[in-house]
């Protein structure tokens, strides 16, 4: 469907397009991929995008159908920036530029605005927002999801009618200010993404340590309660001693005095007896139990920094993507086999 003219016809500069046909445009540009096939790609839903405008430009038939021909060639582009090559082409087409030369523009804006689009959205922006409200949503919170849509869909339709409008009213020169100003956009972006991929590692990262090393036992007293008669009580003031005469079952020491202990909530409990009045007496008495003494690695490596185990994971990752080109697959399958393994071996908590 090639066309093989190279100018149109009525050469004389069309009227600017009003705002009311750009927004038409703009809003046509949701259906790029309506039709997307593999043979044009998106060059039906280019074509349906900027007819309006098209139509509006062109008052000759012929220019028209040559336009639209032209305008029916291959067409691959990020569908959230196609507005910004919309506004530079309808704006070549309005002052009736040679056809070679429009057709170079769209071709050249595909490859740089579909790795533009690509970085931002599905790399920089979908990972943030989702990693953001995935986390509301696991927490039970069913504003997660809708403020996910919200935002997304507001940052995408404010580029999509924003482009819109610079690109026709810059032209061509709109690709230059644009590519003068990415390298520092980009760079934001980057240093968005790192911080918010840390951000990411603290309140997400899961992965901890399960090593520990025995270090000796320690001991102490756990308090119990029983109802005795009166004359019992006593029986249970010293129920048995060490070889070094510590009180290991009972409710007072080798002087005399009242064991003490603290229960699981923190609470101080002290050993002896309370008269009921009837001949019962409830008494709290202390038994000696030893409890092992580990050192766990987990505690001591989220003293010296929280999260650092998942911190190391992801740092290993970007060394690895960064100096030895490792591809998002290879790493998924490396943290998929140091799960499996780390798991087998009791590694992972």
């Amino acid at each position: 469907m090639a066309s093989n003219a190279t100018t149109y016809k009525n050469l004389t500069p069309a009227p600017d397009l009003d705002q009311k046909t750009l927004n038409k445009m703009a809003w046509r540009s949701c259906f790029l991929q309506a039709s997307f096939n593999y043979e044009r790609m998106q060059a039906a839903g280019w074509l349906y995008s900027i007819l309006p405008g098209l139509e509006k430009i062109h008052t000759d038939k012929d220019d028209l159908a040559t336009s639209m021909t032209h305008n029916m060639e291959f067409f691959n582009i990020h569908p959230f920036l196609v507005t910004f090559a919309m506004g530079i082409c309808l704006s070549l087409e309005q002052n009736k530029a040679d056809i070679p030369t429009i057709r170079a523009v769209r071709v050249s804006l595909m490859g740089p605005l579909g790795g533009i689009g690509d970085a931002l959205f599905w790399m920089t922006l979908v990972p943030i927002l989702a990693g953001i409200t995935s986390q509301m949503a696991i927490a039970g919170n069913i504003a997660g999801p809708i403020i996910f849509l919200l935002i997304f869909n507001i940052i995408q339709f404010a580029i999509r009618f924003g482009l819109m409008n610079w690109s026709y009213k810059m032209g061509t020169q709109a690709i230059d200010a644009l590519m003068d100003n990415m390298k520092a956009f980009t760079r934001a972006a980057s240093i968005l993404g790192v911080f918010v991929v840390g951000c990411l590692t603290v309140t997400m990262g899961g992965t901890q340590i399960a090593l520990t090393i025995p270090n000796g036992s320690s001991e102490s007293y756990v308090a119990h309660t029983a109802v005795v008669s009166n004359d019992e009580v006593s029986d249970f003031e010293v129920i048995s001693k060490n070889d070094e005469g510590v009180t290991t079952s009972g409710m007072v020491d080798a002087e005399g005095n009242a064991l003490k202990t603290v229960d699981a909530e923190g609470n101080k409990v002290v050993a002896g007896a309370t008269d009921l009045g009837n001949g019962m007496s409830e008494i709290t008495y202390m038994e000696m139990v030893e409890t092992p003494v580990t050192v766990d690695f987990a505690s001591i490596l989220d003293s010296i920094c929280p999260k650092l185990i998942p911190l190391a994971l992801v740092m290993l990752l970007y060394y690895l993507f960064a100096k030895h080109n490792f591809t998002p697959m290879k790493g998924i399958v490396l943290m998929l086999v140091l799960g499996i393994v780390g798991g087998f071996f009791g590694i992972w908590a």
